[in-house]
């Protein structure tokens, strides 16, 4: 097994489990709402992802690093001490980040999926994994997503703008 490949999966599930957790965290802040109801569909769709992901580094070879995976989990838990406009409530604002940063994190697992399977030769090497089923869930869970990221930064731009 390549070593670049194994850091690269590796850093990957990190990633995946954090924009995992802040769908999750999103989708609670959101409850009730249809912002709730389309980030509960897509946590659920990276969640799915997540356990994917894992299976592809079983199969290919690769052991999990707790410390990266770990390490990710605390930067999501640390990114939620950030200044939103509000002391004591989630603004308008931290929905918007939130969503615009799933938006990256979906971006960036479609290039991921085309990655592992063109560059990585993964999909030769594991034939039973449908890459470009993958690469079509990322692309509906955006869609899913866009118009919900795009009226949160109306609301946050607009309830936000000074008198």
């Amino acid at each position: 097994m390549n070593d670049f490949l194994g850091i690269y999966l590796n850093d990957q599930l990190a990633m995946g489990v954090l924009w995992r957790d802040m769908a999750r965290r999103s989708q609670r802040s959101n409850r009730g709402t249809d912002f709730g109801d389309a980030l509960a569909e897509v946590a659920q769709g990276i969640s799915e992802d997540v356990e994917t992901f894992r299976e592809i580094m079983r199969r290919v070879g690769v052991p999990m690093n707790p410390l990266k995976v770990g390490l990710a989990s605390a930067a999501e838990r640390l990114g939620r001490l950030k200044l939103n406009g509000s002391l004591t409530s989630y603004s308008p604002l931290s929905r918007f980040v939130e969503l615009e940063f799933l938006a990256m994190g979906i971006d960036g697992k479609k290039q991921m999926w085309t990655t592992l399977r063109d560059q990585a030769g993964l999909a030769e090497r594991i034939p039973e994994v449908d890459f470009d089923a993958l690469i079509e869930r990322a692309e509906a869970q955006r869609q899913i997503l866009e118009p919900f990221r795009a009226r949160a930064g109306t609301d946050a731009f607009q309830a936000g703008r000074m008198s």
